[in-house]
């Protein structure tokens, strides 16, 4: 495990990919990290490892060594700082809370407690509300039976409005919501697709689809909500539904062993996911499903993949478990850039006006700060509590600069 930076806020420096060299006090932090970690693998339980204690095994291990870097690095600086009032609602997956930060200084705005073990969150499109839910386990891989719930968050009063209970549907994970601000909630023990049509005032699904895999654990909808795209960790499976047409079948197809993350492209014909078991990612017809074109890490983990939108038009994101990485590929999935992280990217945020993403970083307690248009690392600050996925809120248009 990584040691944690001491200052809150990073000052945006030069564009680089692999870390600085570390000042003694560093190494000396490094060290009993380094002993910690060891501790842990032959069966410790420091407190200080545990963060790291349900991971794949080859995640635990030592990160690869960061891959050569696609830029030049002596470019002059340029400062890319953060406009004032932008606000990063952060999931502390192991802090049991959703916690707002200042991007700009990473001031604790506001934290709302939350049951243990929330991960994902979404937001409505006017970035009013926003939904999380409650999985109830660290990991995947953990027993238990889980959350039965998706919590709704005023995300300008910055409290709980209220929780819309799933029960008997367990273990809420995967989450998406479309434009007219339906809501669609993955429980994974139960190989089923929750709509909602109203989640402000629904006490009930709208309707329960069936997603033909086993511990379906992320999903995609297209912007109009009439399709719906589930990954089974369990089942290899990606599948392809019709929320709004309940006499569709699920379309069903096997990427790979562990596909878990996914997007669409920007046109919606082409689906992107990450398959963790053999460490690709494919691009699938969004239709038919067959398998049109991947991507070899070479040994990494890509947990989740994003279309960068906006920040940074036709790219695609790739965040990497093992390598600690985050890789901008195009459509054709040929890479364009690889950008070393300090510890293990969970999630990230893009900003959607400018060329920024905000990663989280679970083992490290950060967000850091991605330019995408340098290709750099750029500051951050600290979360803690395992920072997970998020929820960008850009500052008003009169108080961008």
């Amino acid at each position: 495990m990584r040691p944690n930076p001491q200052a809150a806020t990073d000052t945006p420096h030069a564009p680089q990919t692999t870390p600085a060299a570390s000042p003694p006090a560093a190494r000396e932090r490094t060290g009993s990290a380094r002993l910690a970690r060891r501790a842990l693998l032959g069966g410790g339980l420091a407190a200080g490892a545990v963060a790291l204690a349900s991971w794949p095994a080859h995640a635990i291990g030592p990160a690869a060594a960061p891959a050569t870097p696609t830029r030049p690095t002596s470019r002059p600086a340029r400062r890319h700082t953060t406009p004032t009032g932008d606000v990063l609602a952060v999931v502390q997956k192991s802090g049991h809370a959703l916690a707002f930060h200042d991007t700009a200084s990473g001031e604790l705005l506001a934290r709302i407690p939350l049951e243990r073990y929330p991960h994902e969150v979404v937001a409505d499109s006017a970035r009013r509300y926003a939904y999380v839910g409650h999985y109830g386990v660290r990991m995947s891989a953990d027993p238990g039976p889980g959350g039965t719930g998706v919590w709704m968050v005023d995300l300008r009063a910055r409290q709980l409005v209220r929780t819309l209970s799933t029960d008997p549907f367990r273990r809420i994970h995967g989450l998406a919501i479309d434009r007219h601000d339906r809501l669609y909630a993955l429980p994974e023990t139960d190989a089923v697709l929750l709509g909602y049509d109203e989640p402000r005032t629904a006490t009930a699904p709208s309707r329960t689809l069936p997603t033909g895999g086993a511990k379906t654990h992320l999903l995609t909808v297209s912007p109009d909500g009439e399709r719906a795209y589930v990954t089974g960790l369990d089942s290899g499976t990606v599948s392809l539904l019709h929320p709004h047409d309940p006499t569709a079948p699920p379309v069903v197809a096997t990427p790979g062993p562990r596909p878990e993350g996914c997007c669409l492209s920007a046109d919606g014909r082409t689906l992107y996911v990450g398959v963790r078991g053999n460490g690709t990612v494919v691009a699938l017809d969004a239709t038919t499903l067959a398998v049109t074109g991947s991507y070899d890490t070479a040994g990494g983990d890509p947990l989740r993949v994003y279309a960068a939108g906006p920040a940074a038009p036709g790219l695609l994101l790739v965040t990497d478990i093992v390598r600690r990485t985050l890789t901008l590929l195009d459509p054709a999935l040929r890479p364009v850039a690889t950008i070393a992280l300090a510890g293990v990217p969970s999630a990230l945020s893009l900003h959607p006006h400018r060329p920024l993403a905000y990663v989280s970083e679970l083992d490290t307690g950060r967000v850091t700060l991605v330019d995408l248009e340098r290709r750099c690392t750029t500051g951050g600050f600290a979360v803690d509590g395992e920072p997970d996925s998020s929820i960008l809120l850009p500052a008003p248009a009169s108080g961008r600069h």
